[in-house]
């Protein structure tokens, strides 16, 4: 099919301001280019970056705003020159929707480092229309930003592992973590943590969440699966557990010390940051020294990381354990989110919902 003829208009929620309040918005989509699908959107994640984003945290929110990237949809239209895909397929959008396809990081097909990448809501694309996101109705994505979802997984399953999922999977695949039996830590059990003791569990690792109080030990060790809970407070576990860990990801938001962390790991440990802190973070040198030791970071995962890792969580069998919520709840999902009151992941159910009404 080519190009839609007329203008398609959608219905979503937009926060309009900083309070963050979501509420009906109806707004023209593009037509469906060349190489563009149109998605008819079955379900979305809610992710705490879209917390940060409708209450304009980081200060480049602008509104009105339709958030959602962890976006799973059929495909109601497709591009004259779309070769990937066709209509009635179940796909997924994550947290990009373009980039400049010239760059080092695109011809590497790592087009997450592209300096020019274009979110998938709160940007501009190139047509100069803002982006909107995945809690409305539908999209218009262009084929290289959509994956194909494996037959017989769950859309509201799939939901989270287009950000929570692909932003675990890409640093074990990056820094050749995937073989069995290395030793794992996750610090901090959130969305993103929950993802990673499932993702490396699944890989055969033996893996350890480190966490400041004991309060989510059953959770982590009886429903995720872990093989050892460590509350970081306790010195003796600390100082037992001393260098022997591959590596840790730590998923943790806000401002802590890293350096004990870096006692955990053994030689050539990694340390890997997966939160968004915007203070500075402090360690003392000797530390990586003398275990050449790394501190690094990764952001999501590529396109085909993304792929990679779907197919892999269908393989393994790898469910999130999410709360499934209507599009008139997400306010309510937002606050609870915000003070961490989910279990471990939402999802709205888009298709199931009345955008319309509030």
């Amino acid at each position: 099919m080519g190009s839609l003829k007329e203008d398609t208009k959608t219905t979503g929620w937009a926060a309009r301001d900083p309070s963050g309040l979501l509420s009906p918005y109806t707004y023209t989509l593009r037509n469906t280019g060349a190489e563009d699908v149109l998605i008819k959107v079955i379900c979305c994640g809610i992710c705490h970056t879209d917390i940060h984003q409708i209450k304009n945290d980081l200060g480049m929110s602008n509104y009105p705003m339709v958030p959602g990237h962890e976006v799973v949809g059929e495909i109601m239209e497709v591009g004259p020159e779309v070769s990937k895909f066709k209509v009635g397929d179940c796909v997924g959008v994550g947290c990009l929707v373009g980039c400049c396809g010239s760059c080092h990081p695109c011809k590497a097909e790592v087009e997450q480092y592209c300096n020019k990448k274009i979110w998938s809501y709160n940007d501009v694309y190139t047509d100069g229309r803002p982006t909107q996101g995945g809690f409305a109705d539908s999209m218009v994505v262009h084929q290289k930003f959509v994956v194909k979802i494996p037959e017989g997984m769950s859309p509201e399953q799939v939901a989270p592992l287009l950000c929570a999922g692909v932003t675990v999977y890409s640093p074990l695949n990056h820094f050749g973590l995937k073989e069995s039996g290395l030793r794992g830590g996750i610090l901090g059990l959130g969305g993103v943590g929950h993802m990673g003791v499932l993702i490396a569990k699944a890989m055969g690792h033996h893996v350890t969440v480190i966490s400041s109080s004991d309060k989510k030990k059953e959770e982590a060790l009886d429903v995720l699966g872990a093989d050892d809970y460590l509350v970081s407070s306790d010195v003796e576990r600390m100082q037992e557990l001393a260098d022997s860990f591959d590596y840790i990801i730590d998923t943790v938001p806000v401002h802590h010390p890293l350096e004990p962390s870096l006692t955990l790991l053994k030689l050539d440990g990694k340390l890997i940051l997966m939160g968004v802190i915007n203070v500075p973070l402090q360690f003392v040198s000797p530390l990586l020294m003398i275990g050449r030791k790394t501190i690094t970071g990764t952001f999501i995962g590529s396109m085909k990381e993304t792929q990679e890792m779907l197919e892999f969580c269908k393989e393994k069998g790898v469910r999130s354990t999410i709360e499934v919520v209507k599009m008139d709840y997400i306010n309510t999902a937002m606050e609870r989110l915000a003070k961490n009151d989910v279990r471990y992941r939402f999802v709205v159910d888009v298709i199931g919902s009345n955008l319309e009404n509030e």
